[in-house]
């Protein structure tokens, strides 16, 4: 599949390449950075923005997840923290700090050749807590792994997000006693209950730290691939496929596009049509 790039996709790899790069920063601890500048925005930043690694293997080189990290702009000591996941599979939590909930956004304007503007978003849920924004599975954005098989499964994510957070916690005890969430949207839906699950069982076997965990929200989740089969009318409904077709894939496949019966070879075929004439992209 052909993935066409756009001069914004460049503008913003630019952009997230000068926070690990080329930002203003001071040295937290060896493994994070606090940002003060980023390009496109106007003057230092008015809120606390860190950017690290966290090593989640037998040695920290094995397994390192990126992360960003914005303190609350209210009361750090007192607000909940979130762990924040975001869909893709396969998309940097980045897009999840400029589009969704972060405290800054791009600015909305004719394209002129030049890095796209920073600007504030007032409804920022940094508004009311600390927010981590991490890099998972492994692989994504800036996250990776020695081992190319580390990210290839839902049971190896939820496992790694579950060290992920004990582990960032143990590098930032400050927040230890905070109450804590795990947010997701989209794809991440699927791990996220499991995440929570996981932290809920390492307390009862009392691994340490200890999280107090509150709860979790999940934001236009995907929950189960049988979702998808809704794809097929809204397909339809939007002229991608023909009439034909559409009533070709109902009366052939029954309502059933994802697990499609090897032996079906009707719906087989007609789903090979439908794949054809597909203008979205699977990943980011």
């Amino acid at each position: 599949m052909v993935v066409h790039s756009s001069p914004l996709s460049f503008q913003v790899l630019f952009l997230v390449l000068t926070i690990l790069l080329q930002i203003e920063s001071h040295q937290i601890e060896d493994v994070a950075a606090k940002v003060e500048h980023l390009p496109g925005f106007d003057g230092p930043l008015p809120f606390h923005l860190e950017t690290g690694y966290v090593g989640l293997g037998d040695t920290d080189d094995d397994l390192q997840v990126f992360y960003y990290f914005i303190k609350s702009e209210n009361d750090p000591k007192n607000d909940p923290l979130m762990l924040w996941l975001t869909g893709g599979p396969g998309c940097s939590s980045f897009s999840g700090l400029v589009y969704q909930i972060g405290p800054i956004k791009f600015k909305i304007e004719e394209y002129n050749g030049s890095l796209p503007n920073l600007v504030l978003r007032p409804q920022s849920w940094t508004k009311v807590s600390s927010i981590i924004f991490a890099d998972l599975p492994i692989g994504t954005g800036f996250s990776y792994a020695k081992n190319v098989t580390a990210h290839r499964s839902h049971s190896k994510l939820i496992n790694h997000t579950h060290l992920f957070i004990r582990k960032w916690l143990l590098e930032h005890p400050e927040f230890l006693s905070n109450k804590f969430y795990m947010g997701a949207d989209s794809y991440s839906g699927i791990p996220a209950p499991g995440v929570v699950q996981e932290i809920l069982n390492g307390n009862d076997q009392g691994l340490q730290p200890w999280i107090n965990l509150q709860g979790y929200l999940l934001g236009n989740p995907i929950t189960t691939g049988k979702e998808s089969n809704d794809k097929m009318q809204y397909t339809h409904g939007m002229a991608l496929i023909s009439d034909e077709l559409y009533l070709s894939l109902q009366r052939n496949c029954k309502g059933e596009y994802i697990d499609i019966d090897a032996k079906n070879e009707l719906c087989l075929r007609d789903m090979q049509y439908y794949q054809e004439a597909r203008i979205q992209h699977d990943y980011c």
